[in-house]
């Protein structure tokens, strides 16, 4: 649930960036940190498990305009993608306005991304979240390798996104797809919050 601050005029909205391992949660907020300029983020902050770990920062997207003279802030946080984290998941998931579901395009992980996508929708549905009005947008990582490792988007789309959520190939770690996926969540959450109704 995003936090309105109304001292320094900001709504803070929580973006939550979920998959299973190694799918390329981190590697996305790693890419935006870097390239978000200094005066316009906070600190990043990693909380290390023993395989695994959550990223967390936050940054004002200036190019997106306000709501009702209130600047957005975004908050961007990763879940750990290993199953046996799934306290820490649903802890991090608590209060979301907006999620990516980061996918990896490699065939042999559609098990772990179909697992994940499941314990995704009973983690909300846990929350008393209606998936059906949260923004949610899918990103299929790891369209740079080589053809016959992966699954097409289209391929993806049929076995992930029956809810037809707006998709996006990715590369994260050229940067590839990566602002493309923050501009279209961020875009989804603010125009919910603006009373426009979800998609």
């Amino acid at each position: 649930m995003s936090l309105v601050n109304f001292t320094t005029r900001e709504i803070t909205c929580k973006i939550v960036y979920y998959g299973p391992g190694r799918s390329g949660k981190t590697t996305n907020l790693q890419y935006i940190y870097e390239r978000v300029p200094e005066d316009r983020k906070g600190r990043m902050v990693s909380l290390a498990t023993q395989t695994d770990r959550t990223l967390f920062f936050d940054f004002l997207p200036l190019e997106l305009g306000s709501i009702s003279g209130f600047k957005t802030r975004f908050q961007l946080y990763t879940v750990p993608g290993q199953v046996y984290y799934n306290a820490t998941r649903k802890l991090v998931l608590q209060g979301a306005d907006g999620v990516v579901f980061v996918a990896d395009s490699q065939a042999r992980q559609l098990d772990e991304n179909i697992e994940s996508m499941r314990n995704l929708h009973a983690n909300l549905l846990e929350q008393g979240v209606d998936v059906r009005t949260l923004p949610i947008v899918l990103q299929y990582n790891k369209q740079d390798l080589p053809r016959e490792l992966i699954l097409a988007p289209s391929e993806l789309d049929e076995a992930l996104n029956f809810r037809e959520w707006p998709s996006f190939s990715a590369e994260a770690l050229s940067g590839k797809g990566v602002f493309e996926t923050l501009k279209a969540i961020s875009e989804l959450v603010l125009k919910k919050l603006s009373g426009e109704g979800s998609r």
